[in-house]
């Protein structure tokens, strides 16, 4: 199916945890955790419910709401009447009145002669402040649940949050498996949509690599066909997740939806930020910046070179929402009213400027995932250099560590145009640019869209190359 293009691997880890809980039927503690984190809408729940549906396994599906305990056990009581647990009867009966008491009428429903599967969803809306469900889940754990052959898998959408869970200190530090599910990578987006190599970086540019998003691209169809679309439909996708999941993100932080809107809009430095912001004090700046990191929305990243630097730049670590804070989310009104012709006019005027600096993260990740390559060593860290006054800027450093490395790998420049090549110019400005850099003769490498018009290149990659750095 297609929301399930790319996810084999994942589907893998979880057959193989649930083997594990089938070897141990009969046995002590047969019992495996596994907490699942990824972006909203990066298809965590669908992924391990089509798990749950092939496993043959009785299955619980919960998904939590947050709008109180009460509501919660009462949706875990509806929940388990739905479900295909034998005895799940015993929880729609039971009305649990607390954590505690749900818990245990759960691993008294769970059957004890073959493996079953508990899905937690939205756990984030269940955990309070003071740790409260934590010790509970915890409790429950080592009492009565790892003693039942199941897997309990945790979802969770607030990275942090479900990073938290597992933290020394914690509860249940340490009590399940780790697993993070990403959004589709560019090789996957491609397969998918059935595109060429160049077409499916700009659809991974567009989407996000969201499978919900993905899905309403018709295969073999074009950007500006599949934007002329998604533009005239007010509720498509495209459209409507990135405002659904910051409501979800920021329920009340309105300053940081402003300090996100300001850096999606194209600021990158602390200062121009904060009068994009509306003039925000410097330490309330800093506060929603500290919040948008922790959230994984946004990276803070340093010029990688030899020499220390101060020279901090921001930007959002989501493609699809960078894309459409910057072009889709100022022009909803316009869409709302049928004009999304005028939206996808300045789509078209903006796109060669925007995808040029937004492929440069897609770049670098694939390059360190390619290399060592030919003449390139390993490059443990990928990043770019820049000074304080732009007049010096270098897309792509391969470097040991950042941002203060030890010792410098190459140096490259990325020219991401549709029908202009890397010429001598290009070549021209990287020597300047590298001799700024470093006194060493470091290696050159180009990566350009359009091919290459020059020699004296250590290394070129073009979409078709970069695109291998994801294997099927």
């Amino acid at each position: 199916m297609a929301e399930f293009v790319g996810r084999q691997a994942e589907l893998a880890i979880l057959r193989r945890e649930l083997g594990k809980v089938a070897a141990g039927v009969g046995g002590a503690r047969p019992g495996r955790c596994l907490m699942l984190r990824g972006r909203r809408r990066v298809g965590k729940s669908r992924l391990v419910e089509r798990f749950a549906e092939q496993s043959g396994a009785p299955f619980l599906f919960f998904a939590a709401t947050g709008s109180s305990p009460e509501a919660d056990l009462r949706r875990l009581a509806t929940d388990a009447a739905a479900s295909s647990l034998p005895l799940a009867g015993l929880l729609a009966a039971a009305r649990p009145a607390s954590w505690d008491a749900a818990f245990d009428v759960l691993a008294a429903a769970l059957p004890q002669d073959r493996p079953s599967v508990v899905v937690m969803d939205e756990l984030p809306y269940l955990m309070d402040p003071d740790g409260a469900f934590e010790g509970m889940l915890q409790r429950a754990w080592d009492r009565v649940l790892e003693t039942r052959p199941v897997l309990l898998v945790l979802i969770g959408s607030d990275l942090s949050m479900m990073e938290a869970l597992n933290s020394y200190g914690r509860p249940f530090h340490q009590r399940g498996r780790e697993m993070v599910l990403g959004p589709l990578n560019p090789a996957e987006v491609g397969r998918m949509l059935e595109l060429d190599a160049a077409a499916a970086f700009d659809a991974a540019l567009v989407t996000g690599g969201l499978p919900l998003i993905c899905t309403e691209w018709t295969p073999g169809t074009g950007l500006w066909d599949f934007l002329s679309d998604a533009l005239s439909d007010p509720v498509s996708a495209l459209l409507v997740s990135a405002e659904r999941s910051l409501a979800a993100e920021f329920p009340q932080e309105v300053q940081a939806r402003a300090v996100l809107s300001a850096i999606g809009s194209g600021e990158r430095t602390f200062s121009n930020i904060a009068r994009a912001a509306g003039g925000l004090a410097g330490t309330s700046l800093q506060r929603s910046l500290t919040l948008l990191a922790e959230k994984r929305l946004i990276a803070a990243e340093l010029p990688v070179s030899t020499r220390p630097s101060k020279d901090r730049r921001y930007r959002i670590t989501d493609p699809y929402l960078r894309f459409w804070l910057k072009l889709l989310g100022p022009a909803l009104p316009e869409i709302e009213r049928g004009r999304g012709d005028l939206v996808l006019a300045r789509v078209r005027e903006n796109w060669t400027s925007w995808r040029g600096r937004a492929v440069e993260p897609l770049v670098r990740d694939a390059l360190a995932r390619l290399l060592p390559d030919g003449p390139l060593p390993a490059a443990p860290v990928v990043g770019g250099y820049w000074t304080r006054t732009n007049d010096v800027e270098i897309d792509l450093v391969g470097a040991d560590r950042a941002p203060v490395a030890k010792e410098l790998l190459f140096a490259g420049s990325v020219k991401w145009l549709d029908t202009s090549p890397f010429d001598r110019h290009d070549l021209a400005a990287l020597h300047r640019h590298r001799a700024a850099l470093s006194d060493e003769p470091l290696p050159l490498v180009a990566v350009s869209r359009s091919g290459v018009a020059c020699e004296g290149l250590d290394a070129v990659y073009g979409p078709e190359e970069l695109l291998t750095a994801w294997p099927a």
